[in-house]
């Protein structure tokens, strides 16, 4: 399943052509046209990646990205602002509001589908890593956990959770099941869903909690 992107922005005409820009990548976009908009949106599905402006009437960027960053369910949404404020001083704000990365308009798109591509890149890196961190530190990763299944998941949704959880990439995960990356990436995309998680350590912290105890 494609990464879900939400572009945030005020302006009809741009963010039609950031949607088609990002759609044309395989990417599945959701829109808004404020913050709050915006919010309601990420309410009813969390997103893998927000693109925002910060010039919006209402709730402007810098605004929506202290609530997300002040709710634990959405605080490690990466988040880039794509905005016209270009001065030095919107820069600072915008860091201080804890965003991955400031991209001024007039912009490239191909430096926004790179952006986009490396910070996702990078979260599944850390998640994968944080995963295995965790194995370690329980002293599971020598063996293989016994974890109970999860009813509200497939059969082949616990296998890859089982996986996650053992400190596997999707690509490891793939490669171990016989799949595709993209396979891998729907299956986890459905269980964060089910569950209302936002990141793979979530996962990763729930299978171990059903460990088996035998």
């Amino acid at each position: 399943m494609a990464k879900r992107l939400l572009v945030v922005d005020d302006e009809a005409k741009l963010l039609r052509a950031v949607a088609v820009t990002l759609r044309a990548e395989g990417y599945e976009v959701t829109t808004a046209r404020s913050g709050a908009e915006a919010l309601v949106s990420i309410n009813a599905s969390v997103p893998d990646l927000i693109i925002s402006d910060i010039r919006m009437p209402g709730m402007d960027g810098y605004q929506l990205a202290r609530a997300l960053r002040a709710n634990p369910r959405t605080s490690l949404i990466p988040i880039i602002f794509l905005t016209a404020k270009g001065e030095r001083k919107d820069r600072i704000a915008g860091i201080r509001t804890g965003v991955d990365a400031y991209i001024t308009k007039p912009f490239d798109p191909e430096e926004l589908i790179a952006v986009i591509s490396n910070i996702l890149n990078r979260v599944e890196r850390t998640g994968a890593e944080l995963a295995r961190l965790v194995s370690t530190a329980t002293g599971e990763e020598s063996s293989p956990t016994q974890y109970a299944p999860d009813e509200d998941f497939t059969e082949s949704e616990n296998r890859v959770a089982r996986l996650v959880a053992d400190g596997l990439s999707n690509k490891e995960i793939a490669a171990a099941l016989g799949s595709s990356v993209r396979t891998i990436e729907g299956h986890i995309s459905n269980i964060l869903s089910k569950k209302g998680w936002s990141n793979r350590v979530e996962i990763a912290r729930h299978m171990f909690g059903r460990g088996a105890s035998d």
